[in-house]
């Protein structure tokens, strides 16, 4: 297993600096994805790590070895793109197979990595087909046994499945989970899309215009982001502009226009004009009069959807015209609009930012 360290990367791009100063460690055998906007950055920084696109400046340390200035073929590094780039002529097999012919293996050990490979994506029926006789999700499998067919020392996946439908993503995501797994390989996989980051990655940094924003496990991101900016890209969200009121070592308490909220998270922005980030699932909401009061902020409905397993619905809180999004788990008694509602928040679900 290899980890991966980047140290002071930068790429420029004549006066565009495409990626900035980013640092990241990568431990060995680990997924870890590479999250932001179309145009981020994240697809560049991906591209050093193969070789594919030399650094302007800073680190790329494969375990000890920096790689930075080293040629692709010689990093050892398997790479699934996003349009699976088969040879169409090929078969499933001959496509497996076409790497280690490059390195010239002998035909025995190639037929016994290629079967290994095969079987490990699920595809071992499929050895004698051509890519045009394959699903999209049995082309990502084959895409898969090609990148890790030789053994690499890590593995690189660039957006693998923005061109399947829904329903294969998610059977997807979970095959990738487990041959990464299998395989104990250290994979770095750049995408866009938050439920893939945030069902399968071990580690994740979201990246905004080249520079990397925050890092860490995905459940700790998701509640405990570090700008607005990351708290809106990783799920739905609703801001509330603040004031700070007060704070001690266990508490701070917020004004906003729609009344008083509590938070727990710590630590407590310094600045005194902020905003709260407050997650449509962590939103209940209940008959006026109900609760007690802390934590609480009215207001009316204003739309409802109903989805099956869950309601969206939105409300406009007295006192502002603002409007909060609402998701409702197993609704069984959906509101109307115009009915006046409660809505409460846990103190730790209210997660102040600066900016």
């Amino acid at each position: 297993m290899t980890a991966i360290r980047i140290e002071g990367l930068f790429k420029r791009f004549r006066d565009t600096a495409a990626v900035s100063d980013v640092n990241l460690e990568i431990p060995s055998g680990s997924l870890f994805f590479l999250l932001g906007p179309s145009g981020c950055g994240k697809t560049t920084l991906l591209r050093m790590i193969a070789g594919f696109t030399e650094p302007s400046e800073g680190r790329i340390l494969f375990g000890d070895r920096n790689v930075a200035r080293v040629a692709a073929n010689e990093r050892n590094t398997g790479m699934v793109f996003q349009n699976y780039a088969l040879w169409p002529h090929m078969t499933v097999f001959d496509n497996v197979a076409f790497g280690l012919e490059v390195r010239k293996l002998s035909r025995d050990a190639i037929r016994e990595k290629v079967k290994g490979a095969l079987e490990l994506v699920r595809m071992t029926e499929y050895a004698q087909r051509k890519p045009a006789e394959l699903s999209g999700g049995q082309q990502q499998r084959v895409a898969l046994a090609r990148a890790v067919v030789f053994e690499p020392s890590v593995l690189l996946l660039d957006e693998p499945l923005s061109n399947l439908d829904a329903k294969l993503r998610l059977e997807m995501r979970q095959e990738i989970r487990r041959i990464v797994d299998t395989l104990k390989i250290t994979t770095v996989y750049v995408t866009h899309d938050q439920d893939e980051a945030l069902s399968l990655a071990d580690g994740m940094a979201v990246l905004k215009s080249g520079r990397v924003i925050q890092t860490g496990a995905p459940r700790a991101m998701y509640r405990r982001p570090n700008s607005r900016f990351v708290a809106d890209f990783l799920g739905d969200t609703n801001f509330l502009p603040a004031i700070l009121v007060r704070s001690d070592a266990s508490e701070a308490l917020y004004k906003t226009a729609a009344g008083d909220l509590a938070s727990s998270v710590a630590p407590f922005p310094k600045a005194t004009e902020l905003a709260l980030s407050l997650r449509p699932e962590a939103l209940r909401m209940i008959a006026p009069g109900t609760s007690s009061g802390r934590n609480s902020l009215v207001g009316v409905v204003t739309s409802s959807i109903y989805l099956g397993g869950h309601a969206q619905h939105e409300v406009r809180l007295d006192g502002t015209d603002a409007t909060v999004r609402v998701s409702e788990l197993n609704p069984k008694n959906p509101p109307a609009l115009g009915d006046r509602v409660m809505l409460t928040i846990d103190t730790d679900d209210v997660v102040p930012l600066a900016e």
